[in-house]
This record gives structure tokens, sequence and C-alpha cells, in this order.
């Protein structure tokens, strides 16, 4: 297929961005906030940036590289997405249509006790009424009595009974009403299973990694030895994410319980939203080839779709200026998000340590995977690293 994206052999660097984005790496790293890290920036199609930087695993001594696979966390969503909406560009999947009619026995109700019809865009765009375990504030919520994982931890089920335990917890809103972070993306990825007829990780390779030849992303890895390990930030420096922690995202909440060493169990459900594995480069090979229109794999109208703020304008928790998409959040207003991204500019991350963002309007794309839980998502690296990028004078609106 057409090569979307002309990636170098020898480390990049474009003068007066490679040296502000190496001067922001190299400070979370002096000060401890992040253990390692992998940045690539593109613009219209030619790789600007491309650093590996720190370590890959501290205790080892074993430097980062552009080859380190990391947990993937919820970029998992923006991959597992596409594949549905390639079953939509293929006439196998209605986005507006009642997913029953392909997953029959996954039927949440509304609080009230009535019926709900969820579609597969309100998967995709976190209409849906659902939720996360990790979000609730206490041991006695509904998720947390349901017993319900988040697709992070050594749960010890399946698949199917875990959506078994989600659909058992009323929804939270009737669908299409409000918007709430949720593990739609885990029922996205039963349907696609169930239309595909195969597991999520031989259905995704079939219709998004194996066409883009995304080699090194997958449910499950081989090769320990290319894994980077997990810090969480503490002080005096990030400590190694420990089997069964549980690391809260925000105050008052349950957190995420974790398990590293799920991503090498090829007996731990595959979850859609959070379940993969993967590589900075596999990443921004699929951001490109959306950038660029979907090329072979999907039709121009849905990646259009895909950038769209489905949310009919509601306000994101979190998240001022910007709506939801199918499977990732859109900024709506720079100002209030106070970005210099453009409007439309698609962006999520990752709860190991990670963030992506797509500047159509620029024709941007910036992959920055770390191993540092939470700065890496969520922490001053974020935006620090994009204040960097767009201060280089090169992406003038």
């Amino acid at each position: 297929m057409t090569n979307l994206l002309r990636l170098p052999i020898e480390p990049v660097s474009a003068s007066r961005l490679s040296a502000q984005v190496q001067t922001v790496v190299q400070r979370a790293l002096d000060e401890q906030r992040l253990v390692g890290a992998v940045v690539l920036v593109a613009r219209d199609g030619e790789l600007l940036h491309r650093q590996a930087a720190g370590f890959a695993d501290r205790e080892r001594a074993q430097p980062m590289t552009v080859q380190t696979l990391f947990r993937l966390a919820s970029v998992t969503k923006p991959i597992v997405s596409t594949a549905a909406l390639v079953l939509v560009a293929r006439g196998l999947l209605e986005l507006d249509a009642p997913i029953a009619l392909w997953l029959p026995e996954f039927c949440p109700r509304l609080a009230d006790g009535r019926p709900a019809a969820i579609t597969a865009r309100q998967l995709l765009s976190h209409t849906a009424g659902l939720g996360y375990r990790f979000l609730e504030t206490d041991a006695d919520r509904p998720y947390a009595r349901a017993g319900v994982s988040d697709g992070l931890d050594a749960a010890g089920l399946d698949l199917a009974e875990n959506l078994r335990r989600l659909a058992s917890v009323p929804l939270r809103y009737p669908p299409g009403t409000a918007w709430g972070y949720s593990l739609a993306t885990d029922v996205l990825g039963a349907l696609i299973e169930r239309i595909q007829a195969a597991p999520l990780g031989e259905a995704v390779q079939r219709l998004v990694t194996g066409p883009l030849g995304l080699a090194d992303t997958g449910f499950v890895v081989r090769d320990r030895s290319r894994m980077a390990t997990a810090y969480v930030n503490d002080q005096p420096c990030p400590h190694p994410l420990a089997e069964g922690e549980t690391v809260p995202v925000f105050e008052d909440t349950l957190g995420i319980t974790y398990s590293p060493g799920r991503i090498f169990d090829d007996r731990a459900f595959p979850s859609g939203g959070a379940g993969m594995a993967g590589t900075a480069e596999d990443l921004l090979r699929l951001l490109e080839t959306l950038r660029q229109g979907g090329a072979a794999l999907l039709p121009g109208e849905l990646v259009e779709d895909m950038g769209r703020d489905q949310t009919q304008g509601l306000e994101l928790p979190g998240l001022p200026g910007c709506g939801f998409g199918l499977g990732f959040s859109v900024l709506r207003d720079p100002k209030l998000a106070a970005s210099p991204e453009s409007p439309g500019t698609w962006r999520w991350g990752g709860a190991y340590g990670h963030s992506w963002l797509v500047d159509r309007a620029r024709g941007l794309s910036v992959v920055a995977f770390t191993n540092t839980l939470y700065e890496g998502m969520s922490g001053r690296f974020v935006s620090e690293l994009r204040d960097a990028v767009y201060g280089a004078g090169e992406f003038a609106s």
C-alpha cells in the first residue's frame, strides 16, 4: 500500500522544533517526572522529530529505543474504534442501529428498569450510559459491587462474563443524553468479535493492524525483552508499578488496579478499551492514515465522522473546550481549552503514560509514549510538549 509516513532509518532533527522538544523531554527526565519516552512529530507525512530518551527499564539500565513496546491502555481505543468503522465501511455494522441486532445478550437497563437501545455510535462516542469502575468513589458503588473489570487488571474472567457483569448494572443515563468516559469500547470489541466471528485480536489484525503493517501492535506480547517497564510518579523518583497496585487517576476515586503482567497472558480477555501493546511508530502510522483521509482503510466521509463532535455540545467533565468524536476527543474551542491547537484537533492518551494529537488543519501528528504514569498522560509534560511543538514557529495557522 502507499507509504503514508516516510520513516527514516536514522534519527531525525528539525532544528528549532527538535531542540525545543528535546529540552522538554530532558527536563522531565532530569526532574524525575519521567523515566523514559519516545516522541515523534510529523508534518504532512514527513517525520520532523524522532527521539527515544531515558530508560525502558531503569533498574537494568536498559535504554529506551524507538522499537520499545509499551502497554497502550486507552491508546487501544482509537485502534479498536477504527476496526469498528472498517466494518461500517464494509456494510457489516450500522452506526445508528441498536447493537442488540448483533449482540442481543448485552441488554443493560435504565435506573427505573426500562430497557434501553444502545448504538455503535454511542459506544464510539462514550454517550451510551456506561461508566468505569476506576471512576467510582468507593468499593460500595455499582461497578465495584458487580466485580466489573476495567480491562487493566488480572481479573481472571472472560469478555463475555465481564459484559454480563457490566450489563447487570443500571445505565448511568439514557443513551445519547450525556457523556461519560466508559467501558463502551470493550463492548465495541465484543461487537467486533461477533461480526467477525473471531477473537478480537485476530479481528483487529484483519481489519487494521495487518493492512497497515502494524506488526508490533496486538493484545499479547511474546518478546518481553522489548517491553518497557511501567513506573508510577513518586518522590523522590518514580517507582516500578507493582502487580495488582491500585493508582487513583483523580482524587476521591477508587483508581485503576493494574496488572503489568497481563499483556503477557494470552488467557486474559482482550479489552477493546485498554488491552493492547505497541510502538509509537505503529500508532503514528495509524494516525497518519486517518489524518490523510483513510487511504485504502476507510472512506474519507467516515474519517470526517470520526473527527466530528458527537456530543451535541455537551460539556465534558475535565475537558473544557472539547467534544468527543468516534474514538477520541475533538477540540471545539481552543480559547476555552487554553490550547494553541487548531479547532477540530484530535487528541487522547493512555493511563500507562501516553498522549497523542492530530491537528489536521496544520498537517501535524504528535505521538508521545512514556513509561511513567500519570505524568505522560496528564502531567506537565503533556502541555509542555504541546507548547514546544507549536512554539517552534513551524505550525503557524
